[in-house]
């Protein structure tokens, strides 16, 4: 008899939502792996926002999860819009150019809002609004973006912990500081346990059924280097420092097929001033993606990107690639007393530098050639809007004439001091390179059939993500395939 009935590698979101599916279906001996130690455990959950874009039709369907919602927020049903089914696909088709797997992004989005209520109701995962992450105050009224409306309590500190207080609570083992090394094969060809390195040597876990949930490659800087090429060896890390592709180098060695785009990743701009990796103590607070309301000169004092493209959620995922790739991967993002009250809190954990001009301002910053800044502020300027039509919670089409690149929506004039400034850096959150997996989560070989008691969920998924990516998704994908793993993960009986 093997050791175990399922063996989850990770301890994240996805891995956790395996592990507890699995007992729901019936596995009694379960058990996490856990590289990490205790205290920094929870992989790139544990840094995370917390949102969780699922697809509803009418607001009072987000009664299941916000049950006491409209006491905190008087009307909140009313600001809210429909995020159906369709909406979620056009969302993922548009910003991934047509190149999410049409087969992987039905399953999420059909999944999507059932797996969140399944992990609030049977995991007890509380939730509350997305206020300060996707809601915009405007007057009396918290106004959302379509889709971006719920997040786990306490962001993804709080998603984290009452994920382990479950699995503790449901019989299910954690070990940590042991890290998986190799896939076990039995002579049938059949995943039948892991090598693991644990704190007093090399040992070997026998199982039914193994589920790789142990994130992409970002936080391997030679990997970055492989296939995402420069800058990215020196992108800081959003997330934790464990996430090595220790995964995908087991699967990839016992035959696996990889899918998806290697070459990409979700980045996002965060201050330049954090560490390489991620503070525990600050999470995400990291994140700078009120862009869409000021502008963003690099070191050379030119813009470089549209701003006002769309909504932050939409394009942040990419424009942190951009702001890597300019001159010393140092941005600054620009803003007047206009739109100040729009940032979101996270900008909070940084001093903003500030001058009651612009030419103030540019002196005071990072920048290589001012004359130049200060140039393309004015251009700016110049070129952009009276604030007549803002509206900051939709694309209010308030565009700049005649400069490239364009602000297409937001794009009012800097002429209400003081000024501020904000540096931005390029941080690495997931990569989107992973395995190829069919609709129970089996992982596939090289042959297109699936590899007996091998599965995968979370970043490990490949073909979901391409260039870009809709806020929110990530932590869903995680939910909804980790569960779905864990469940084919149970019912496998081991037979060849």
């Amino acid at each position: 008899m093997p050791d175990f009935d399922v063996i989850v590698v990770g301890a994240g979101n996805a891995a956790l939502a395996a592990a507890n599916s699995a007992r729901e279906e019936g596995a009694e001996r379960v058990v996490v792996l856990e590289k990490a130690p205790e205290p920094e455990r929870g992989g790139n959950t544990y840094f995370s926002g917390g949102l969780l874009r699922i697809a509803f039709g009418a607001p009072r369907a987000l009664e299941r999860l916000l049950p006491d919602v409209e006491d905190r927020l008087p009307g909140f049903f009313d600001n809210v819009e429909p995020y159906t089914e369709e909406d979620f696909r056009s969302d993922l088709r548009r910003v991934t150019a047509d190149r999410a797997d049409p087969a992987l992004a039905r399953i999420l989005i059909e999944n999507s809002y059932e797996t969140i209520c399944w992990m609030h109701e049977t995991a007890g995962i509380p939730m509350e609004a997305a206020v300060t992450l996707a809601g915009i105050r405007v007057g009396n009224r918290v106004k959302f973006q379509k889709g971006a409306i719920v997040r786990a309590r306490q962001e993804g500190v709080g998603l984290s912990r009452h994920w382990f207080a479950r699995t503790e609570a449901n019989g299910i083992e954690i070990r940590y500081g042991t890290g998986a090394l190799a896939l076990v094969r039995d002579r049938r060809g059949r995943v039948a346990g892991v090598e693991a390195r644990t704190s007093s040597g090399i040992e070997e876990l026998s199982a039914r059924a193994v589920v790789l949930a142990c994130g992409g490659f970002e936080a391997n800087a030679e990997w970055r280097a492989r296939y995402l090429g420069a800058p990215w060896d020196h992108a800081k890390v959003r997330g934790t420092a464990h996430n090595q592709g220790d995964g995908l180098r087991m699967a990839l060695e016992a035959g696996a097929l990889a899918r998806g785009q290697w070459s990409g990743r979700h980045s996002t701009p965060i201050s330049n001033e954090w560490p390489d990796f991620a503070d525990r103590k600050r999470t995400d607070k990291s994140n700078r993606l009120s862009y869409p309301f000021g502008v963003m000169l690099n070191r050379s004092g030119r813009r470089f990107v549209d701003e006002g493209e769309d909504l932050g959620l939409y394009t942040y995922a990419k424009y942190g690639g951009e702001i890597l790739r300019q001159p010393g991967s140092l941005a600054w993002q620009i803003f007047d007393q206009k739109t100040m009250h729009l940032l979101e809190p996270r900008y909070r954990t940084s001093d903003p530098i500030t001058a009651d001009t612009l030419a103030e301002l540019v002196g005071q910053l990072e920048i290589d050639d001012r004359r130049q800044a200060l140039r393309t502020l004015e251009a700016y300027n110049e070129a952009a809007c009276d604030p007549a039509g803002f509206d900051p919670t939709s694309l209010d089409g308030l565009a700049t004439a005649g400069i490239d690149p364009p602000k297409s929506n937001w794009a009012l004039r800097l002429d209400d001091p003081p000024f501020a400034a904000y540096s931005a850096t390029g941080g690495i959150t997931f990569t989107f390179g992973g395995l190829a997996i069919d609709e129970r989560a089996r992982v596939l070989g090289t042959d297109w059939r699936p590899i007996p008691g091998l599965y995968t969920c979370g970043e490990m998924v490949g073909g979901l993500f391409h260039f870009n990516y809709p806020g929110g998704t990530g932590l869903v994908s995680g939910a909804v395939f980790g569960r779905i793993a864990g469940r084919s993960a149970a019912r496998d009986d081991g037979a060849a």
